[in-house]
C-alpha cells in the first residue's frame, strides 16, 4: 500500500470523527465556537483525505 493512501486514510477517518463531535456537539444544545470548530477542521480533514485517496488511485 501506498503512503499516500495510508495517509488519506487517516486524514479521512480524522475527518470522520471530527464531524461526528461537532454533530454530536450541535446536538446536545452546545451551539459555541469549538462546534463550528470541530465540523470545520473535520471537513476539511475529510474533504482533504478524500481528495489524497483520489488522486493515488491511478
Amino acid at each position: 500500500m501506498n503512503i499516500k493512501s495510508i495517509f488519506g486514510a487517516i486524514l479521512t477517518l480524522a475527518g470522520l470523527i471530527g464531524l461526528i463531535y461537532g454533530g454530536v456537539d450541535f446536538t446536545k444544545g452546545g451551539v459555541s465556537q469549538a462546534s463550528f470548530v470541530y465540523v470545520i477542521l473535520g471537513a476539511i480533514f475529510f474533504f482533504a483525505g478524500i481528495g489524497l485517496i483520489r488522486s493515488t488511485k491511478a
